[in-house]
């Protein structure tokens, strides 16, 4: 089962009075994932922003799990976060990288249905990123975070494609590369007009774009 999945949330752009009443974010998370806010993470996390990082875990859930279903309908509450380890040291410099061996990420695991997936998230000041995997190992996941000039959605669709085929363009040199979109909605990579059976998973929110894809 290889696929890929990730989001980002740009911090600056959420509702914090709205994503802490009970009416919003009970549609996001449960109970027994609110009980998991409790030491360390009452402690140093603020709780809207533990809301937002359970949605990005579980939207980059559902885009995992998208392109092995393509019928699959998101529904946050359904995707269960049943573990969640804060890192040693939140502050990190690194936004383009493959795999996650710092220390100073959230570790976590998410169900839904009979599958169970591993998450790696990053939250800095300005930002929560989220990627999944099948395994407990990101060694073959490449991903990216940048901040862009702009928030209208064209130009996000257009700055975390060019930004992701950078990357791309790095490891197949001599292909000539273009991120397309499947009949169900997720993107591929086309590597000369063909598709390739490299997962790719796009995220935007606001003047934040990211990517990440499985070699």
């Amino acid at each position: 089962m290889i696929s890929a999945g990730n989001d980002i949330v740009a911090l600056k752009a959420i509702n914090i009075t709205r994503t802490k009443q009970q009416n919003f974010y009970r549609k996001i998370i449960t109970e027994t994932e609110k009980a998991l806010y409790d030491k360390p993470f009452s402690e140093g996390l603020p709780f809207e922003q533990f809301v937002w990082l359970l949605w990005t875990i579980k939207e980059s859930v559902y885009k995992y799990l998208q392109r092995i279903n393509p019928g699959l309908i998101f529904s946050p509450t359904k995707i269960v976060i049943g573990q969640l380890d804060p890192p040693s040291n939140n502050t990190i410099s690194i936004f383009e990288s493959r795999g996650f061996n710092d220390p100073k990420v959230y570790k976590g695991t998410a169900e839904f249905g009979a599958h169970i997936l591993y998450s790696r998230s990053i939250i800095t000041e300005d930002f929560i990123f989220s990627v999944v995997n099948h395994i407990n190992g990101f060694e073959r996941v490449m991903w990216g975070i940048k901040l862009i000039d702009s928030s209208e959605p064209d130009r996000q669709s257009d700055a975390v494609r060019v930004f992701a085929i950078a990357m791309l363009s790095s490891l197949f040199p001599d292909a000539e590369l273009e991120i397309g979109k499947s009949v169900y909605g997720y993107p591929v990579l086309l590597k000369n007009g063909d598709e390739t059976p490299v997962p790719i998973s796009l995220a935007h929110h606001d003047r934040y774009v990211a990517y990440s894809f499985q070699m």
